[in-house]
């Protein structure tokens, strides 16, 4: 069991409440690492979990990750997907399919709201903006973009010429709120085009571009990116209470488990 000591009180992000815990644990998977974040947002909605928890991570091999109501015909080729060696699996939040690993980082926020989650646009400004304002500092002119989006802003202002550097999701509870995405810093953009089908929908900035040419890497290096997520929310070093048995239990019965990745 990994332990931290409890903290009291009402908080978010963004609030005057206690600062997020910076979570450093290192899980060996993406399906272990989507279940750590489930099982973050089942404790502050249940409440033994009273503090924000900012977390990162990368996989280590290429993986497609679906959305939680994603149908994997639509977004997914598959005979591409076995070519490649690329792993499939799905997530527990909303949003389209994306693929990481090697060279896209992954952000996540899991925050308790004691009193009810804020509203959905509230809810993607609280998130994104900080984010946003934290990789401009860091030199790259990233703006937010559809619902849920940062993209690289290019010259003018002709928003169907930006460049998608992230994309995000989230679930809602109603004492808590996952949110989680990614950030691509030097991720073989050519792979995306190779197993993913062109999106059944999509923001209006993207103007029906194939993702070779609406997707772009940050190139700011995975220590200055971490360093980025962990100062955009003001988190600091500690430790969270989570089970590894229960890690253990939710992997096996729904995230590695073939019956939950293709039910859609």
């Amino acid at each position: 069991m990994r332990q931290s000591a409890a903290v009291a009180g009402p908080v978010s992000v963004g609030s005057a409440g206690p600062a997020p815990v910076w979570l450093t644990d290192n899980l060996p998977g993406v399906a272990e690492n989507l279940a750590l974040d489930e099982l973050l947002l089942d404790s502050v909605h249940e409440g033994s979990l009273t503090v924000p928890v900012v977390r990162t991570w990368m996989a280590s091999s290429p993986t497609v990750v679906l959305g939680a109501s994603s149908r994997v015909a639509d977004e997914v080729d598959l005979a591409a997907c076995a070519a490649e060696g690329v792993e499939i699996v799905r997530r527990p939040s909303g949003g389209l399919t994306v693929i990481l690993g090697p060279g896209c980082l992954m952000w996540s926020v899991i925050a308790p709201y004691p009193e009810g989650s804020p509203a959905i646009d509230t809810l993607h400004a609280c998130m994104l903006e900080p984010l946003a304002a934290g990789l401009r500092s860091a030199g790259r002119a990233v703006v937010r973009r559809g619902a849920s989006d940062l993209a690289l802003a290019t010259t003018g202002n002709d928003e169907e010429a930006d460049l998608k550097v992230s994309g995000n999701a989230l679930r809602v509870r109603r004492q808590g709120v996952l949110y989680h995405g990614t950030l691509l810093d030097s991720f073989d953009l050519g792979l995306v085009d190779r197993v993913l089908r062109h999106p059944p929908r999509e923001p209006g900035y993207r103007a029906g571009r194939p993702h070779g040419k609406f997707l772009a890497n940050l190139g700011l290096g995975r220590e200055r990116l971490e360093e980025v997520v962990r100062s955009a929310f003001n988190a600091v070093g500690g430790r969270v209470d989570w089970r590894e048995e229960r890690i253990a239990e939710m992997v096996r019965d729904r995230y590695a488990s073939p019956s939950w990745t293709h039910r859609l």
